[in-house]
């Protein structure tokens, strides 16, 4: 079984660590927004390492988004990669957790749709893609 390798990123690793540590009862907002999030547990491409990013949440019917925009960086956040190369993937929704798939959106007709619901979930997700010259990755997660 692979390592678990903790983010780099102090306040990524504390909610991270919260969220986890509680079994899902503390730590589901995320900590700058006040809005609920997830945590995604995915593969590290390099490293084959177990990673863990906590992402805003948002769900569609039983599937959910993940909108690669790091803040509108001009650089996609490095867990992107690591969901290109392996699609398999745990999400941590409060209590519950599934495994699921994930799939890069690239249809421009169900990328709308599901950028529409983010930024619903989250309109700073505009700001953030007016920001870069890069179009954010959309990943939808489904139930395997």
């Amino acid at each position: 079984m692979a390592d678990y390798i903790p983010p780099s990123l102090d306040w990524v690793r504390k909610q991270v660590e919260v969220y986890e540590g509680s079994g899902g009862t503390k730590g589901t907002k995320l900590l700058d927004t006040g809005m609920p999030c997830i945590i995604v547990t995915h593969t590290g491409n390099k490293t084959g390492g177990i990673r863990k990013i906590p992402l805003m949440r948002v769900k569609v019917d039983d599937s959910y988004v993940l909108i690669g925009s790091m803040g509108g960086q001009p650089k996609n956040p490095v867990w992107v990669y690591n969901l290109r190369a392996n699609s398999d993937v745990e999400i941590r929704d409060e209590t519950e957790v599934f495994k699921m798939r994930v799939r890069e959106v690239s249809d421009d007709a169900e990328r709308q749709r599901l950028w529409q619901a983010s930024a619903d979930a989250y309109p700073p997700y505009n700001d953030y893609q007016a920001k870069t010259t890069r179009k954010i990755p959309v990943f939808v997660a489904e139930p395997r």
